[in-house]
């Protein structure tokens, strides 16, 4: 007994270039229906204040944030260490005598960066030095 054919059979022709297209539009498509959230680079809990400063320009504020968690140093966005902030606030010195320093603490930041900050800042011949902090009215 013989079950099976010997015919053989032809491979189904697939165009590619049409599954290419269409995969196109669908990528197209999900560009331009998603929306993008942006995240906040560190996330903080500022201390509250009511005497707190409304945020404004910072034209020649060099900002340094003190996270709770390592590493604990960043000038601007870029984690940083002491030795390495100390550098730069000489060289911003050097460049304006006049510049000031803003420190964003987080309420959990070890009191004891927020101390070694300042205390590189007056090695640095910073002497305008400024905290951020939040109106609790503000909420």
């Amino acid at each position: 007994m013989h079950f099976s054919s010997h015919r053989r059979r032809r491979t189904p022709s697939v165009i590619i270039v049409s599954l290419i297209d269409v995969l196109i539009v669908v990528l197209i498509f999900m560009m331009v229906a998603t929306t993008f959230r942006q995240h906040p680079a560190l996330r903080l809990a500022l201390p509250e204040s009511r005497q707190s400063a409304k945020p404004g320009d910072t034209g020649d504020t060099l900002i340094i944030t003190i996270m709770k968690e390592e590493p604990h140093l960043y000038l601007d966005l870029r984690p940083v260490t002491l030795e390495k902030l100390l550098t730069e606030l000489k060289a911003s010195t050097a460049r304006n005598p006049q510049v000031s320093l803003s420190i964003r603490a987080d309420t959990g930041a070890p009191f004891g960066e927020v101390v070694k900050v300042m205390d590189a800042a007056k090695e640095a011949g910073i002497t305008m030095v400024n905290a951020f902090t939040k109106n609790p009215a503000q909420k």
